[in-house]
C-alpha cells in the first residue's frame, strides 16, 4: 500500500521520524552525562534544547503519519496504527510536560524519570511502526517481482 504522504513515491513520515527519536535519545544522554558528573551544567541545557527540538520534529512527523493512518483500509492494521499514533501522542505530551517542568522547576529527578519513560514508549512506538511497515506493508509500494512471488507463495500454501 503506497502512502499519499510522499514526494515522488518516497514516504515523508519515515524521513522525519529519525529527528525526534535522535534528539530525545540525545536529551536523555545529556541528562545522564550531567547526572553522573561527567559534564557541567551545560548538559542540562543541552538536554532541554534537544528535547524541544525533538518535540518540533515529532510534530512535523505527525502530519504525514496521520495522513498515512487515514489511508489504512484494513481494520486490523488500522488498530495497530491507532495504537502507534496514541503512543506517539502520549510521548509528545510526556516530553511537553517534561519541558515545562525543566523550565519552572529546579528538581532534576522527575524530568529524568519522565525521559526514561519516554525512551521506553519510543521503543514501543518503534515496534508498532515496524509492525505496520514490515509486516503489513503500510506506506510501502510493492514491486512487481514481490507481487508475483507473493502470488506464487499463496498458490503453494493453498
Amino acid at each position: 500500500m503506497a502512502t499519499p504522504a510522499s514526494i515522488q513515491k518516497h514516504p515523508l513520515h519515515p524521513m522525519l521520524i529519525p529527528f525526534p527519536i535522535a534528539l530525545w535519545i540525545f536529551s536523555f544522554a545529556g541528562d545522564v552525562i550531567h547526572m553522573t558528573g561527567l559534564g557541567g551544567m551545560v548538559w542540562m541545557d543541552i538536554a532541554l534544547y534537544t528535547m524541544i527540538g525533538g518535540l518540533f520534529g515529532a510534530l512535523a512527523a505527525a502530519i504525514p503519519g496521520y495522513i498515512d493512518y487515514r489511508s489504512i483500509a484494513d481494520p486490523a492494521v488500522k488498530r495497530i496504527g491507532f495504537w502507534h499514533m496514541l503512543t506517539n501522542l502520549s510521548i509528545v505530551a510526556l516530553f511537553s510536560l517534561n519541558i515545562v517542568l525543566r523550565i519552572i522547576w529546579e528538581a532534576a529527578t522527575v524530568p529524568i524519570i519522565l525521559s526514561l519513560i519516554g525512551m521506553t514508549l519510543l521503543g514501543l512506538s518503534g515496534w508498532l511502526g515496524g509492525e505496520l511497515v514490515y509486516v503489513h506493508g503500510v506506506a510501502v509500494e510493492p514491486q512487481e517481482g514481490a507481487r508475483a512471488k507473493k502470488k506464487d507463495r499463496n498458490r503453494v500454501a493453498s
